[in-house]
């Protein structure tokens, strides 16, 4: 099957001027002309209604460590079912994954029920919804997690986090857990690499704090987000508003898609580290072989609770979420 699902229609639309339909999902507000789609490629108009062109329409779907997310403090060393579509409502210029976010890509059809069953059959703790940007999946991100709750599995959203309350709410209904990706704490970076806004992205964060468990991830690009300054700006505003035992998560970045910036060095990446971890409890390193920036270490009595070699994980001095040791709790979802 090709095309939109003929049964749904996009949820938060509203009519605008000359035949326009209005998208009310993120806060770019596209107004959509009949026959075009909005700036994530896959909200059509179609005869006055947009529709969800890639509504079950999955580009990959793979069993992960739920570690690769990254999520370090929900079930530790549990499997994910993992899905992926097409579209994305940034335009990052460094982005990861472009090959599928930035244009549209060949996909296999799995409605919401068989995504479920799937999900049981693998024997998943639940299902992350990941690899390019799931709000602009909002619909069937929506519709699969209300099943996937029903049959007593967690769902986990990997995004950008640039969606309006409203939508919001509704998925946090249903979401157990999000890594959101806070690219930068600075307007500039937002508007220059994004195409988008941060103020939106902050409060999604903080929204969905109050909500679900929240972790963040910021890709470390020299030159671009990597100075001491905007670090500390960075730790202060977690601490602050997602508070001091909010998990969060620095990553090397690579050469991809139109940036062409070297590679992170692994020594900006331990500088990072050490001046978050003087802010937040639970600061870990991403795409580096590393120790320090690995572990879940109590802040209580300095016990290593979650052990992690790459995807191989010991959570043998955790004791219900909460360290084996002295009994502190590490904010942790098992």
């Amino acid at each position: 099957m090709s095309g939109p699902w003929p049964e749904r229609r996009c949820d938060f639309q509203q009519p605008s001027v000359g035949g326009r339909v209005q998208c009310m999902i993120c806060p770019h507000h596209c107004r959509i002309a009949d026959g075009a789609a909005g700036i994530c490629l896959c909200r059509k108009n179609i005869g006055g209604t947009l529709r969800p062109l890639n509504y079950a329409h999955v580009t990959s779907a793979a069993m992960d460590p739920i570690e690769k997310k990254p999520l370090y403090h929900v079930h530790p060393g549990r499997s994910i079912l993992s899905l992926g579509t097409w579209g994305c409502n940034f335009k990052c210029d460094f982005c990861q994954n472009w090959q599928i976010s930035q244009q549209r890509a060949e996909t296999q059809f799995l409605p919401p029920h068989e995504a479920v069953a799937l999900a049981r059959r693998q024997h998943s703790v639940g299902i992350a919804y990941t690899y390019n940007e799931p709000t602009v999946w909002f619909e069937y991100v929506l519709d699969t997690a209300r099943l996937a709750r029903e049959a007593g599995l967690i769902n986990v959203l990997v995004t950008n986090g640039y969606i309006d309350p409203e939508p919001l709410e509704a998925l946090l209904d249903v979401v157990d857990a999000m890594n959101i990706d806070v690219k930068s704490v600075t307007e500039a970076f937002y508007r220059r690499h994004c195409r988008a806004r941060l103020a939106p992205v902050l409060e999604t964060a903080c929204r969905a704090a109050r909500r679900c468990h929240v972790e963040t991830t910021t890709l470390l690009i020299p030159g671009e987000n990597d100075s001491p300054d905007e670090i500390e700006q960075l730790g202060d505003w977690i601490a602050e508003n997602l508070g001091p035992d909010s998990p969060t998560h620095v990553s090397a970045y690579f050469p991809r898609y139109r940036l062409d910036a070297p590679p992170t060095p692994p020594a900006t990446l331990e500088r990072a580290w050490t001046i978050l971890k003087t802010r937040l409890s639970f600061v870990y390193m991403g795409n580096v072989v590393t120790d320090a920036g690995s572990h879940t270490v109590c802040p209580g009595c300095g016990a290593v609770a979650v052990r992690r070699s790459g995807y191989r994980i010991d959570a043998s001095g955790l004791h219900e979420g909460a360290c084996g040791r002295c009994g502190r709790k590490l904010n942790m979802v098992c």
